[in-house]
């Protein structure tokens, strides 16, 4: 269970540790992932539009090229005297030649009222939609842009002039334009490896995206921010898109917007790379911080556990356990204060012993003294007498007698101090009769003269049933004691001297309950009752026959206890165990009859 402890203290540390490593990089994998996905996108947000500003400087100096071109166009005498002729099949008919001159994707001629004369694109002449969308540009010298029939151009218009364009005549007006395809996204596309895509409408006029990505583009009806170029991210199909939106239908003949995208895609493969990165880290960490804080806890907890054992160890009486001298410089200093204490602890208790021998031998001489100059007081007084030669054989017999008695009282004195002091020695056990031993134990009590006129009533059910285990000569001496005290006790009472000696057999034990009729055991000494040499009310006696008597009943596994006591009645029960040596029955009655 020890060893438990200390591996579940271990284990509690290294838990604790790798909870703290693992909290700490799973905080830094968020906190890095975090900061690196908003650096990421805001590296694609400048980059996004710094495409779109590409584009407009692309556009800006196409379209400024393209002004030029129509400025050379428009000075052209050959293309004036073909607008002062007014008619428009002629002007239709000459502006082929011209477009082809101009080599541009889109040429038209209007005349000077705003109407378009002869429209070409692509070698062909446009048919009336395309015209009727070439009028916008001819009302609104604003738009470069043309939307019609799903193409998409940028254009220039320039006004003819016969003369001077300040004090000349107003012919009518050159328009030339490029288609813009799928090259002219590329390009911007290119310039910061994005994808560009033209949307009108929902349709995309020109785009580098694929197909399905602009299924889903369309699908979404374009959810991003205009105006202030404010990127927004896309989800589009199995892919994510930062984009940009930049909205052109002021300069447009019809709705239309710049839409530019770029991948995360690779953005997330360089978060996940730093993701593994940062868990390859943290797994490195936590394998190190585990092997350190093991290698730090058994330099910990080792001496605190050899220094709880030790402490246990003095707790059962053992004061030669070695306390550790290794670990922390507060755990040696905590094992170097407990050595000291059980040190300490050690010499107040040989103090504590010497004085309570010392305090023992002084009571036990004071309780022994009294009887012991008693009984030599009658010997000698006895044996002066003896002296004497007027005394009659009656009176040297009387007198013997005392004597006798006096011997008798010291040699029991000094058998019960024995007894008292072997208690404790090895026991002599042997299958014994308990109503036996009772037996004998109440003809010793019936011969003491403290026994006199007392009243014995034994109450014993089969004797076969009392079979134990014990020492014969101890258990007889502890019944003898509790019969001796009981006996004195009931001198004392007012009416007859009554005492009852009960006998029961259980399944584990034998009880014997002595009963008297006395007074009652004093209140002042029913705590300290069966401690040695406590004696209240009695002219002589050591003290020591309920000490012994309890002493010998736990030696055999019982007990003896004083049920109640008042006046009239006082009832001690001792206790004795049966034994797991179970002996038949005719053993114990053989070795009783020895006796």
């Amino acid at each position: 269970m020890r060893e438990n402890k200390g591996i579940r203290t271990r284990v509690l540390l290294v838990a604790a540790m790798a909870l703290v490593i693992a909290s700490v990089t799973l905080a830094s994998l968020l906190l890095v992932r975090h900061r690196l996905r908003d650096q990421i996108t805001d590296d694609l947000s400048k980059d996004l539009v710094h495409s779109v500003a590409t584009f407009q400087n692309l556009q800006a100096q196409r379209l400024s090229a393209l002004d030029r071109e129509n400025a050379l166009l428009a000075d052209l005498p050959s293309l004036k005297a073909l607008m002062t002729t007014n008619d428009s099949r002629t002007i239709e008919d000459g502006a082929v030649e011209f477009w082809k001159v101009s080599g541009n994707d889109l040429f038209a001629l209007g005349d000077r009222e705003g109407h378009v004369v002869a429209a070409l694109t692509e070698g062909s002449r446009a048919d009336v939609s395309f015209r009727t969308n070439l009028q916008v540009l001819l009302s609104n010298p604003s738009i470069h842009y043309l939307v019609s029939g799903g193409l998409l151009y940028a254009c220039s218009v320039r006004p003819l002039y016969f003369g001077s364009e300040s004090n000349g005549t107003l012919l009518g007006f050159v328009i030339s334009g490029f288609a813009i395809k799928r090259d002219t996204v590329t390009q911007i596309s290119q310039a910061a490896d994005a994808e560009a895509s033209f949307m009108s409408g929902g349709t995309a006029l020109a785009t580098t995206l694929a197909p399905q990505v602009l299924r889903e583009l369309t699908a979404q009806h374009l959810p991003l921010s205009s105006g202030q170029l404010a990127p927004a991210m896309l989800r589009l199909g199995s892919q994510r898109f930062l984009g940009v939106l930049e909205d052109l239908t002021q300069a447009s003949s019809a709705p239309l917007q710049l839409v530019v995208l770029k991948s995360f895609d690779q953005a997330e493969q360089s978060i996940r790379r730093i993701d593994k990165l940062v868990l390859f880290a943290g797994l490195l960490a936590l394998i190190l911080g585990t092997l350190l804080m093991e290698a730090l806890s058994r330099v910990v907890t080792r001496p605190l556990e050899d220094l709880a054992a030790g402490v246990r160890a003095f707790g059962v009486g053992d004061n030669t356990h070695l306390l550790p001298h290794r670990g922390t410089t507060e755990v040696r200093e905590l094992c170097g204060s407990f050595a000291r204490m059980r040190s300490e602890i050690l010499r107040a208790n040989q103090a504590l012993l010497e004085a309570e021998r010392l305090a023992t031998i002084g009571r036990m001489a004071s309780s022994v003294s009294h009887d012991l100059r008693h009984y030599l007081a009658a010997v000698y007084a006895n044996a002066e007498f003896l002296a004497s030669s007027r005394l009659s054989e009656t009176e040297r017999n009387d007198i013997l007698s005392d004597i006798r008695s006096a011997v008798h009282g010291t040699t029991e004195l000094i058998e019960s101090m024995l007894v008292f002091s072997r208690t404790g020695n090895a026991i002599h056990r042997s299958p014994e009769l308990i109503s036996t031993l009772l037996e004998r134990a109440i003809a010793l009590v019936r011969t003491h003269p403290d026994a006199g006129e007392v009243t014995l009533i034994v109450r014993c059910g089969d004797p076969g049933e009392t079979a134990a285990v014990v020492d014969a000569r101890q258990i007889e001496r502890a019944i003898f004691n509790l019969l001796l005290n009981a006996c004195q006790s009931a001198r004392a009472a007012q009416s007859t001297a009554e005492v009852i000696a009960t006998l029961t057999v259980l399944e584990q034990q034998i009880v014997l309950e002595v009963v008297d009729n006395g007074p009652g055991v004093p209140a002042e000494i029913r705590s300290s009752l069966f401690q040695p040499f406590v004696s209240e009310g009695k002219q002589k006696g050591t003290g020591l026959g309920l000490t012994l008597a309890h002493c010998i009943a736990a030696e055999h596994g019982g007990e003896v206890i004083m049920v109640e006591s008042r006046p009239g009645e006082t009832v001690f029960r001792m206790s004795i165990a049966r034994s797991t040596l179970r002996e038949p029955v005719r053993a114990a009655k053989d070795t009783n009859e020895r006796w």
